[in-house]
């Protein structure tokens, strides 16, 4: 999303040497802002009137609420049990549009990428099965199956579902325990076999991912708040006040700052933190990831860089380019001559030039902090 228009140019080597952009000042002195009248109670409603119309604050309550119409709009619209509405909304960044625009464009495709079987199976009819896991045979009412059929005992479901959920959100996105299988496990799986502590850090991890996931929505920044903002988005201004009475920007999420952009504040804050050196080893150290702009630190190692989940995007780490676009004859795993073209033709130029200025920043910031540290012993 564009924040508003950036009038001042300020060039990157003062931001990354030390220099200060001033602030534009009237001839008596004063700064330049433009106040409405305060006294005027009319204009006060009108402005919270407005601020009411274009965003919304949700409670752990309402984003369940909102998860489970969700849900139930895809589950019946599309014809599938909730929990496969669930991994398709998932999968789609838990937008219902998105999901019936490409589920009717081609419904195998989506099927085939979020691992959904088009024919539910089961498992053989048999009075006892092996486990595909532990290979012990076990009477069948004590095994369980995804829709892909393949059966598996509940000790080894239960340890298998526990040790993803332990790991993190990617459990969001499990799939059957057959390396051959693709199936997504849902949260109905989940239900049967997990522990109650288990099925609550899933919900959780479900419930954060309607926000994170979702464009319209964020997490408000304030210490200990559990409310969420829905925005619509292109409806002005960016100023929310939660229900926390946290007033901040829905844009970067730092507190309200009209009329300044939020390019300006994302300066300011960076150069009057005590964290910017460290800011400025990640610049000269690492790259963000393409998709989800997380920043990775490439140490060792052959060029195929794949993102923590649960992005797991995969990507070439010296074009940035997906990894799928890769391959014997791009260079292999140890070069990039899409890397190569592109540079000849100037195309990373900028990045590279604020990375060794990082780089540059950082080795005279340690040159002083060096003398600094031993003076001090």
């Amino acid at each position: 999303m564009d924040s508003e228009d950036d009038t001042r140019d300020s060039a990157d080597e003062d931001f990354y040497s030390g220099g200060e952009a001033g602030l534009a000042l009237s001839d008596d002195g004063d700064a330049d802002y433009d106040f409405a009248d305060r006294d005027s109670d009319d204009s006060d409603d009108l402005i919270s009137h407005r601020q009411q119309q274009n965003y919304s604050v949700l409670s752990e309550t309402d984003i369940k609420q909102h998860q489970a119409d969700d849900m139930n709009r895809v589950s019946t619209v599309l014809s599938i049990s909730k929990s496969e509405a669930c991994a398709l909304l998932r999968s789609y960044n838990w937008s219902v549009s998105k999901v019936h625009d490409e589920w009717f464009v081609d419904e195998a495709r989506v099927r085939t990428a979020v691992g959904l079987p088009e024919k539910q199976n089961e498992m053989p009819n048999e009075r006892e099965l092996t486990c595909g896991i532990c290979f012990e045979s076990c009477p069948r009412e004590s095994m369980g199956a995804a829709s892909c059929g393949h059966p598996f005992c509940g000790v080894c479901w239960r340890g298998y579902i526990s040790t993803a959920i332990n790991d993190g959100p990617g459990c969001l996105m499990l799939r059957c325990p057959d390396p051959s299988c693709s199936a997504a496990v849902g949260q109905d799986m989940v239900n049967l076999f997990a522990s109650d502590e288990d099925k609550g850090k899933y919900e959780r991890y479900l419930c954060r991912s309607y926000i994170e996931d979702n464009r319209k929505t964020k997490w408000c920044p304030a210490p200990g708040c559990e409310y969420a903002v829905e925005f619509v988005v292109g409806s002005g201004s960016y100023d929310v006040s939660c229900g926390c009475s946290y007033g901040f920007c829905w844009n970067c999420t730092e507190e309200a700052h009209r009329p300044v952009d939020c390019s300006t504040v994302s300066k300011w804050i960076l150069k009057n933190s005590a964290e910017s050196e460290n800011m400025n080893w990640i610049l000269a150290n690492s790259k963000p990831c393409p998709k989800c702009k997380r920043p990775i630190e490439k140490n060792q190692g052959c060029m195929h860089i794949t993102c923590t989940p649960p992005c797991k995007f995969e990507f070439c780490w010296l074009c940035l380019g997906p990894w799928s676009d890769h391959g014997e004859r791009t260079g292999g795993f140890y070069a990039c001559n899409r890397y190569e073209a592109a540079r000849q033709e100037g195309a990373f130029d900028d990045s590279e030039r604020r990375r060794e200025m990082a780089k540059n920043s950082l080795e005279r910031y340690t040159h002083y902090y060096e003398r600094w540290a031993a003076n001090q012993s």
